[in-house]
């Protein structure tokens, strides 16, 4: 991932993480498809998770799935980026992935007439920022071969795709991977520490809330993009299934949905107890009335229905990052009457 001996600081930090998700990694043991009643579901880090965060706390699942008659168990795991929660959906260790729409489209396509894996919700619509504390670098143009971006995961996570979106509109559509080499996978948090701090070589991180609200404190980190600004409002984070999981499973599942769509309800209507469970599931070391002035604004929506995703699977088609073309959105998402005005 590090040409040569360069960048030590980033390879040091990047192999720990890696370790450390790879034992994490460890203790989701293989199974065959589970029966009715269980479900198991990766998130990763951040805010736009926390409709998974109310599911958990309120017990929503087990709560719909008993008004089916039926006792579901919920096993919760936190991965980091696209690529680990695809990689553990096709092996059969979750059921349930949470990850970009990014990470998503990359799976519908590679499963496309096998597995067919699809989405079953948005999360919700937030705006991301690409975020430097490099003065230089005003435009994603200022990148230069001594900068590194740090994402979830290189090439798929919905944030290297925001960045492959903006480099096919700034130097047109065959250089869309052109800032591609820039990227090095990092967690969220590891990557707000490395950036707010200076002390290494990492110059930029596309990141999402809390962690770019946290890294705009510090007075040398500035917003490069926002991604409002390069696609509109849109659904950034998704969570999607096998055609498999949702067959075998139609009560689980229902259950799930659900749950999500209570959730997401729950999320939008009152922020302040929303904050109130993100801290206290996510054990969080953020004050409430920061969160709450981060999600309370008309930027942020909590709701199951995807949003402006299209634009992005019509671009990875384009410039061939995708091998299927979708004919809508709808293509790679599960039918719900509940997600009827998505886009």
């Amino acid at each position: 991932m590090f040409p040569g001996k360069r960048f030590p600081a980033i390879r040091r930090l990047a192999g720990g993480i890696a370790l450390g998700l790879g034992l994490a990694g460890s203790l989701l043991t293989p199974a065959a498809a589970q029966a009715e009643g269980q479900i198991r579901i990766a998130e990763q880090f951040g805010i736009v998770y926390l409709l998974l965060n109310v599911v958990r706390d309120q017990h929503l699942i087990e709560k719909h799935g008993k008004e089916q008659g039926l006792d579901i168990k919920v096993d919760w795991n936190q991965l980091s980026g696209g690529s680990a929660v695809n990689d553990a959906l096709l092996a059969g260790t979750i059921d349930i992935a949470g990850a970009g729409i990014g990470p998503l489209l990359t799976v519908w396509d590679r499963t496309h007439g096998r597995q067919n894996v699809k989405g079953v919700a948005s999360l919700g619509n937030f705006p991301y920022y690409l975020l430097s504390n490099n003065p230089k670098v005003k435009t994603i143009a200022d990148f230069a071969e001594k900068d590194r971006i740090a994402v979830p995961a290189v090439g798929v996570s919905i944030q290297s795709r925001f960045l492959q979106y903006a480099a096919a509109r700034q130097w047109g559509d065959k250089a869309y991977d052109r800032l591609d080499k820039y990227t090095v996978a990092l967690p969220h948090p590891e990557a707000t520490a490395a950036l707010t701090s200076g002390a290494t070589e990492l110059t930029g991180h596309f990141s999402n809330p809390p962690f770019q609200n946290q890294a705009l404190e510090n007075p040398n980190v500035h917003v490069v993009l926002d991604t409002y600004e390069l696609l509109g409002p849109n659904s950034p984070t998704v969570l999607y299934t096998t055609e498999k999981f949702r067959q075998e499973n139609p009560k689980t599942y229902r259950a799930f949905v659900d749950a999500l769509a209570e959730a997401a309800d729950f999320a939008q209507k009152d922020k302040a107890a929303a904050a109130d469970t993100y801290i206290r599931v996510t054990k969080a070391k953020i004050d409430k009335d920061a969160l709450l002035k981060i999600i309370d604004n008309e930027k942020f929506e909590f709701s199951v229905t995807p949003k402006n995703t299209y634009p992005l699977a019509e671009f990875l088609h384009r410039v061939g990052a995708l091998k299927h073309k979708p004919a809508s959105w709808q293509d790679y998402f599960f039918p719900d009457p509940r997600l009827a005005e998505g886009s």
